[in-house]
């Protein structure tokens, strides 16, 4: 039992029981913007240098901004190998959100310059040619996929902020396409912009009122 809780607090337990069977590229895969009404969903692949420590690496949802913006930096000089997966709302219309989200984590392990020996997954289960592990909760419990998540999460608001610029009255900045009471709002005022997924609601309420 007390094994189990210390392996619970090691983000580098699964890299660790990997790098014992000789594998030493992995790497970890995760993803953002599932939920939001509008813009793509992206995933990002990072392969980490073998028994590489980054203190403080977690969940890219529970660190600040500055904090995530610092490891971005961080990850991308130091990797092995960053493969970012976009896939835009007019595929998530047409497959769906779950189906797209596995879209942009195989795109992104294609676009990895570098093939990985085995590939840990927050959650989702994949069906590709290399070894993997689906881990509940895997960017607290694995720095690669930690790592991932970073990627995709700045990513993915830097398109937000781009968003923002060129649509100010939204407030993509603040919610990032969330459903927010704010974000209705400006939808109920303004209308629909390109960009919004159409199977969402309230979305597609308004798209078929129109």
């Amino acid at each position: 039992m007390k094994k189990e809780i210390i392996k619970n607090f090691d983000n580098l337990a699964y890299e660790k029981e990997l790098y014992k069977s000789g594998v030493k590229l992995i790497a970890g895969v995760d993803e953002v913007g599932r939920g939001p009404l509008i813009g793509p969903v992206v995933a990002a692949a990072v392969i980490l240098p073998s028994n590489y420590k980054l203190e403080g690496l977690t969940d890219s949802k529970k660190l600040s901004e500055k904090k995530r913006d610092e490891y971005y930096k961080i990850i991308m000089e130091n990797a092995i190998a960053v493969g970012i997966g976009i896939i835009d709302e007019n595929v998530i219309d047409e497959v769906n959100i779950y189906e797209a989200t596995k879209l942009a984590m195989k795109d992104a392990i294609d676009k990895l310059s570098v093939k990985p020996e085995h590939v840990l997954i927050d959650a989702m289960p994949l069906d590709i040619e290399i070894n993997t592990t689906s881990i509940i909760k895997g960017d607290l419990f694995s720095q690669s996929i930690a790592a991932a998540s970073v990627i995709a999460k700045v990513t993915r608001d830097s398109m937000m902020y781009e968003l923002d610029k060129k649509y100010p009255m939204y407030g993509f900045a603040s919610h990032k396409g969330y459903p927010t009471k704010k974000h209705i709002d400006a939808i109920n005022e303004y209308g629909l912009i390109d960009g919004y997924r159409k199977t969402y609601a309230p979305i597609k309420d308004i798209v078929k009122e129109g």
